[in-house]
């Protein structure tokens, strides 16, 4: 079920109108996609956009708008701009979906349970924090949640051992990783790269003593 957002068609573009809209307490919008022959301008409420988002699927929403022409459009919104200083929405962009075609999301990736390797003094780090996936609006997730407890000491998780969300298919031709463990005495390539340098310095302090004995 999706969240319904009235909106307007908008007779007018450019700053000019965009300012009459705000003064009004609506800001310009843009519906467009596939399905559309070319993409409507709206405006909407910024205030019942924000509260319509504010859910667990946060952006992954899919809400449906309501056009003062009778029209009504399935969305997910996909890009916003807003004001540097009081974050106040200025302009969004809705993309048209179709209840039974699959859409392109980001969902959050969540780590669950605590890895064998970090029991045994390893370190948990997750490379990867969202998943690119199709699924059909209704069967968008708000999150993959990964057990990652059978990890041990120099073990990685790649997205191919992830067992998708029913409704949800992960298409990449690279198995990416997500999470390793790793040792904590793992010297990272900085500190290996820096350590000759030290012990140069440190040779060249001990020369110059020796040489103020001599």
């Amino acid at each position: 079920m999706s969240t319904l957002i009235e909106a307007h068609i908008r007779p007018q573009a450019g700053k000019g109108a965009s300012r009459k809209l705000r003064a009004q307490n609506l800001i310009p919008a843009v519906i467009y996609g596939k399905h559309l022959k070319e993409a409507l301008h709206i405006s909407v409420d910024p205030v019942v956009v924000r509260k319509a988002i504010q859910t667990p699927r946060k952006l992954n929403t899919v809400l449906t708008l309501s056009l003062s022409n009778g029209e009504t459009h399935l969305v997910l919104l996909k890009d916003t701009q807003r004001h540097p200083l009081s974050d106040k929405l200025l302009h969004v962009d809705f993309l048209s979906v179709r209840e039974n075609e699959p859409v392109k999301v980001n969902i959050p990736i969540i780590l669950a349970g605590k890895p064998q390797g970090v029991i045994d003094g390893g370190v948990l780090s997750q490379q990867r924090r969202n998943l690119e996936v199709l699924a059909l609006p209704a069967s968008i997730p708000e999150q993959i949640e990964v057990d990652v407890s059978h990890l041990k000491i120099a073990q990685v998780l790649h997205v191919n051992d992830i067992a998708m969300p029913a409704g949800v298919v992960h298409k990449s031709n690279v198995n990416f990783t997500i999470a390793t463990i790793s040792t904590p005495d793992t010297e990272s390539p900085a500190a290996v790269a820096a350590a000759p340098a030290a012990e140069a310095k440190t040779d060249t302090k001990a020369a110059a003593k020796d040489a103020k004995k001599k």
